[in-house]
């Protein structure tokens, strides 16, 4: 059952009852002002009798005059000769609001020897009719209250299940994996529930991934101090020692060696020395290329385009860059040059490629990165993507840049990445042609 249906149910029996209870009401009225009516006809009847037959000394009833005096007659006033005419008082109300009916005299009527003087009086009517008012607005007022109590509550109640759910996104708030949600009947707390419980898999993905993220960040880091203090051994290690040597023999020998062979060693510390500014050099390109920023962001990009094809990795490497970019920071363009250095390491290492194409345009407040080839794509048995080890830095990366990226398989077969990063402004100027891609 929905809330709807809940709500309309509960309202709807309500108003049943208490239509069924103002019926009733208005039955048992009816009934009072029907047998009112009927006593007053009577009483009636009984004047009219009594004032055309007297009473009998054989059989002694109660006197014209004391059947008038008993009263009961409705909405109008009887009286003998004897008796003083009434006094007209109009209702206050009406009088106040000039809705008081004007006075009607009376009239002489002669029934048998009797003298009457009839005259109508209103003001039982006007009784009747205000006492009518006021039960219809007592049980208006009776059915307005109910109502508002019966709707408060079974808002009340059917709203229930939402501090369960608060404390369930309470619960994932704090960290726990479980959102511990219990079975609602309606159905729309259900569909919340179900949300909840998909948010739930989600954070936990999410929380996997950034553990998982921050153990590849924390390996990455040690292999990058691994692999330097390795290639700072075995590189140049050797040339500082040479230097070494050569400085200390200087040292040693300065007062008696000739001038050639001072010259000689000095030659060999600036061969030294230029090898080792050598190996630096090349050690710190593999971490940040030179020239990385944004005016030299296609450069970077056709160095690493070009170090890929000289590797004879059997795949055919095509930079297409349709204008000279500008306008992009010097962050953006890290992330830009990491994320295809990724792409392409991926292309070699998993596609099993023929050609892999980078392409990088920008429009008015948009920068589009995408890299393609015609590889074997995602396996056909795979339902979706798993963003794990590079893929997964890859995306934050992007999101980091606030930038979105999508995998997707390519047309002509292969994959896709696809990139697009947000640009405040990006300006082109004409320059020399950059390198297109291969037909």
């Amino acid at each position: 059952m929905d809330l709807r249906r809940r709500l309309i149910g509960s309202l709807g029996l309500l108003l049943g009852s208490l239509l069924a209870i103002i019926a009733v009401i208005q039955l048992v009225s009816l009934r009072s002002d029907i047998d009112a009516e009927v006593e007053a006809s009577t009483r009636l009847v009984n004047v009219l009798l009594a004032a055309t037959d007297p009473p009998s000394a054989a059989a002694p009833g109660p006197s014209l005059a004391q059947r008038l005096a008993a009263g009961g007659l409705r909405h109008l006033s009887i009286r003998t000769p004897e008796q003083p005419p009434p006094v007209y008082q109009p209702h206050p109300l009406l009088n106040r609001l000039g809705l008081a009916p004007p006075e009607r005299g009376e009239q002489a009527i002669r029934i048998g020897d009797q003298m009457l003087y009839i005259a109508p009086k209103p003001r039982s009517e006007i009784d009747e009719r205000l006492a009518d008012t006021v039960q219809i607005w007592s049980t208006l007022l009776f059915f307005f209250g109910t109502t508002l109590l019966v709707t408060w509550w079974c808002a009340d109640r059917a709203l229930a299940p939402v501090r369960e759910l608060e404390a369930s996104l309470q619960r994932l708030a704090r960290g726990e994996p479980d959102p511990a949600l219990p079975a609602f009947a309606l159905r729309e707390f259900g569909r919340v529930a179900r949300a909840i419980e998909h948010l739930a898999g989600a954070l936990a993905d999410a929380r996997a991934a950034q553990r998982d993220l921050a153990r590849q960040l924390i390996a990455v880091q040690e292999d990058e101090r691994r692999a330097l203090a390795r290639e700072l051994h075995d590189e140049m290690g050797q040339t500082m020692t040479a230097l070494n040597v050569t400085a200390a023999h200087l040292a040693r020998n300065a007062a008696r060696l000739p001038p050639p062979a001072v010259a000689e060693c000095a030659s060999d510390l600036r061969r030294d020395l230029r090898t080792c500014s050598e190996q630096l050099r090349a050690m710190l390109k593999t971490r940040r290329p030179h020239g990385l920023h944004a005016s030299g962001l296609a450069y970077t990009l056709g160095e690493l385009v070009q170090g890929w094809r000289g590797r004879h990795t059997e795949i055919d490497f095509s930079l297409d860059l349709a204008q000279p970019l500008s306008g992009i920071d010097d962050a953006l363009a890290l992330t830009v040059y990491r994320v295809v250095q990724e792409a392409l390491t991926n292309a070699v290492r998993h596609s099993g490629a023929r050609h892999c194409t980078v392409r990088i345009a920008a429009g008015p407040g948009l920068l589009a990165l995408e890299v393609s080839d015609d590889g074997r794509g995602v396996p056909a048995n795979a339902c979706t993507l798993h963003w794990h080890g590079g893929l997964l830095g890859m995306r934050e990366r992007v999101d980091m840049a606030g930038g979105q990226l999508d995998i997707l398989p390519n047309p002509g077969g292969g994959l896709c990445l696809r990139a697009r990063f947000p640009l405040a402004a990006v300006v082109t100027q004409p320059a020399a042609p950059t390198e297109r891609a291969l037909p």
